[in-house]
């Protein structure tokens, strides 16, 4: 099984403008990702995704691959669809690797592509059993319900089951699940969601993978305990040199 790594990475996020260029300790972040990811045991190839010639440029500095995507890209998943269209070699499995986590453990992403041993896998993501109360009603944290076969029913900002009737406290009645955003696709699977129309349900949530959902896409759940902390505001760069 050939699997491609790809790392999306923009320059103008509108919390923190050209994170993937900060230093963290002698190496910008963009760096850390890519050698953290490299160590996966399952990529066959690793290329970081970009529409900016400063991230383009730093890439090449460290000796990593890198491609130049579109400006026009609203998800990460859209541009990891443009980077497989215009390769030359052929790929089983893409892997969209979160470019704002230089702390990437690579037995998180070997855990996720293990899925795809199963060949009836077509969209695989991650979830933790590591939740909190106050995340339930934190819109931010983005929670999930799963059928028997651990696919994906449902993705949400609320508290998904509601627990307004629940007998006691949220946690002790119900095992919540909290999604950790990485994904992985079948090649040929990423091409045609890629190619789907946005709907008031994704928009309404703000969440991408409902798309996937509504047009009748599967989603495997895969469970892991291991989480790494990322970078989405200035004030997340102090907790991350800590772990450095």
């Amino acid at each position: 099984m050939r699997i491609l790594g790809v790392i999306p990475a923009r320059y103008g996020s509108s919390r923190f403008p050209g994170k993937p260029l900060i230093d963290l300790k002698g190496k910008t972040m963009i760096q850390r990702v890519y050698e953290g990811a490299q160590q996966s045991t399952m990529l066959t190839d690793l290329v970081v995704a970009t529409d900016d010639e400063r991230i383009f440029a730093e890439v090449l500095r460290f000796g990593g691959k890198v491609c130049m995507t579109a400006t026009h890209h609203q998800t990460g998943t859209d541009r990891c669809a443009e980077v497989i269209a215009t390769l030359s070699e052929n790929y089983d499995v893409v892997i969209n690797i979160q470019g704002d986590e230089p702390l990437v453990n690579p037995m998180q992403l070997d855990s996720l592509l293990a899925a795809f041993h199963d060949p009836s896998v077509d969209i695989a993501t991650l979830a933790s059993r590591s939740i909190e109360e106050a995340d339930l009603i934190n819109p931010n944290r983005i929670k999930l319900v799963v059928n028997h076969k651990h696919h994906a029913l449902y993705f949400s900002r609320s508290a998904v089951p509601n627990f307004a009737n629940a007998k006691g406290k949220p946690l002790e009645v119900y095992p919540y699940l909290r999604h950790i955003g990485l994904y992985a696709y079948r090649s040929d699977v990423l091409s045609e969601i890629s190619q789907l129309k946005p709907t008031e349900l994704e928009q309404v949530e703000s969440l991408e993978q409902l798309r996937w959902l509504y047009y009748g896409y599967s989603i495997k759940v895969i469970e892991t305990d291991i989480e790494t902390p990322n970078i989405d505001v200035p004030e997340d760069v102090a907790k991350v040199m800590g772990f450095l």
